[in-house]
Parts: structure tokens; sequence; C-alpha cells
């Protein structure tokens, strides 16, 4: 019998979010496939989609028994095979990706998709990073084709993936109308780049990013929660949205005749889909992030909590569902925010 010590949330069946402390149990090591790398989790990434994909509301679902999570920051296990082309050192080398897994103290991983983290980032910045950057750049860039002078409405800006794009619109010369459900989360979105900020919670929003334009509309809007809908109220002409996420919890039906009265587009980004359809587009998206974040035009992850110890996951969801946090929301699983242990 195979001797189980690493400790990892384990789904067996699909359980509803408030199960998940009972699922925190001794499990197997990973064994690692030819191309494989094991890293030492260090600090995991909190997402929607991973409350959905507990429940089995995910497009993502593998196959029972899985480890749950999938964002995370670590270093290469000191126990770790180094696969052949691959440079990285066991014990030393810090990374940061996605897998199936992050919610334990060890995960398997290609060594491919990982990226190293640059040399003045915190491994708890970089754990919020992998995801939420990507997605945001392809949204306003690969799909959207943002311009520089354009006006772009982020809704739900004080949110992971929302600053993330606060950010890159910025870096992309756009002006930046952001929509949140707090003062409090308004001015963190204004803090990090917004022009203007809007509480999406007042009826007529609408006017006001109207007004904001100078009655020209947003031309690109950024929509992870599913609000695509009022949106159209306050598109400009020949404008992009840009469908992200659901966060909202149900899914919009759109009406086909408002598009047509405003020459708009409705398009969609997946960017778990875009790097295995489309692999040639991840490079070039790292490269163009890695500009951005080493000339500081963007940041890591930000956040205003980190939530401490593997057991404090299932909170940290909780949290994430109802809206407690802004900004990324990260598990601190093991060692310091530099990797140090």
């Amino acid at each position: 019998m195979a001797v189980r010590h690493r400790k990892a949330f384990v789904i067996e069946k699909y359980i509803q979010p408030e199960e998940l402390p009972t699922r925190l149990v001794e499990w197997d090591e990973p064994k690692p496939a030819e191309n494989d790398i094991v890293v030492d989790v260090h600090y995991a990434g909190l997402n929607f989609f991973d409350i959905l994909q507990v429940q089995g509301k995910y497009q993502n679902k593998p196959a029972f028994p899985w480890i749950a999570g999938c964002e995370f920051s670590g270093i290469v296990s000191s126990s770790s095979p180094i696969p052949e082309g691959c440079t990285y050192v066991p014990g030393v080398t810090r990374v940061f990706g996605a897998g199936q897994g992050a919610y334990a103290e060890k995960i398997k991983v290609d060594w491919r998709t990982v990226i190293e983290v640059p040399e003045r980032m915190a491994l708890d910045e970089a754990a919020g990073l992998y995801i939420t950057a990507p997605t945001s750049y392809a949204a306003l860039v690969t799909r959207a084709n943002t311009q520089p002078g354009e006006w772009v409405l982020v809704h739900a800006a004080a949110g992971g993936v929302g600053l993330a794009a606060v950010q890159i619109a910025k870096a992309l010369g756009a002006k930046v109308i952001a929509t949140a459900g707090s003062q409090a989360k308004l001015d963190v979105a204004k803090r990090y780049g917004a022009d203007f900020a809007i509480d999406y919670r007042k009826d007529g929003w609408q006017k006001e990013v109207m007004a904001i334009t100078e009655g020209h509309g947003a031309d690109v809007v950024y929509d992870p929660v599913g609000m695509i809908v009022p949106s159209l109220k306050c598109i400009a002409w020949n404008g992009r949205l840009v469908v992200v996420g659901f966060a909202a919890g149900s899914i919009e039906k759109i009406p086909a005749n408002l598009l047509l009265l405003k020459s708009a587009s409705a398009m969609g980004v997946f960017w778990g889909g875009l790097t295995s359809r489309t692999p040639e587009v991840v490079p070039q998206t790292w490269l163009a992030l890695l500009d951005l974040l080493d000339k500081g035009s963007v940041k890591g992850a930000v956040f205003d909590k980190v939530f401490d110890g593997l057991e404090s996951v299932p909170e940290g969801l909780r949290a994430l569902g109802a809206r407690e946090t802004w900004g990324k929301a990260v598990v601190k699983i093991k060692g310091g925010r530099e990797g140090k242990l």
C-alpha cells in the first residue's frame, strides 16, 4: 500500500463548498510523468471556478479522485526529477503556474507550462498571476483589440481579473471606467489606475458611463460577472463586449437586436481553451506580460488578505464567494512570501 503523507483537498465525489473541510486528508505523493516536475506549493490562488469545480458545475471535470485548486507558486521540490531540457534547480528555482491539484502541499506539473518567478517578485504576488493576467490580456488584446484612447468599461474591477484588466487597459493607453459594488472597492480600482469608478448597484449607472464618455459609450466592455445585457445600454457604436465569466451565478441571454442596433460584437475569452487550441498565443502573451511586469506597468497579483495555512482554503473560498475580498485572494501553504523556509 502506498505511503500517504501529502496533505491535500481530495475530491472523491461532487460536494458543496461548505463540505470542503472534511476533504483535507493525507494522500499519495505526486507521481510525475516524463515532462513533470514536483513543486512544493508555498501559495495557492483562490478562484471562483474552484468553487464551481468541486460542485461539478465547471467545464473541467477530472476523473475521481482529484485534488482541488489550480493556481500556485512555490519552489521546485528538492526531490523532484528534472526532465531533459529543463534548467530548473531542485530546492532553489521559484516558479508559478497552474495545474489540477494546487490545494495541496505538493503538485506535479509539466515543467514547460510553468514560469520562473521574476527576481523582484514575491511568491504571494506570483500565486495569483498565472490565470488572471493572461486572461485579462487575451480579453483586451487578443479578442477585443483595444486601442489607445478607447474607453474600456471593467466590471468587478476590484476582483483578481478585474484589477489585472484595469492595469493592462491603462498600459495599452485606454481610458478606464471601473465598476464595483462598494466604495472601498471603487477606491481600490482607482488606486490601481482606473480613471473613473461607478457603483453598479445604483439604478441607471449606465447614464454615468454615457456622461463620462460625453455620449460616446464604452468601446470595450470587460465582464467577468454577467453584466453584458445591462452594458448594452452604454456600449459605443462598433463596441466590443468580452464575456470573461459568470461570477454572478447566471448565464445571460443576449438580445441580438441590441447588438445589431449598435453594430456591436459579443465575444468570449477562455484562456484555458486558447492555450490548447492556439498554443502560439501563449509565449506571445507572456512575453508581453513579463515586459509590462518588468516595467512596473502591471503589478503582480494584489490582495488585501492572505489566508494562512492549507486548512484555511475553505474559508478563503467562502470569503471569495461572498465578495468579502478584493484583488486576488491567496492561501499561504508553506514558507515566507519570498520563498524562504
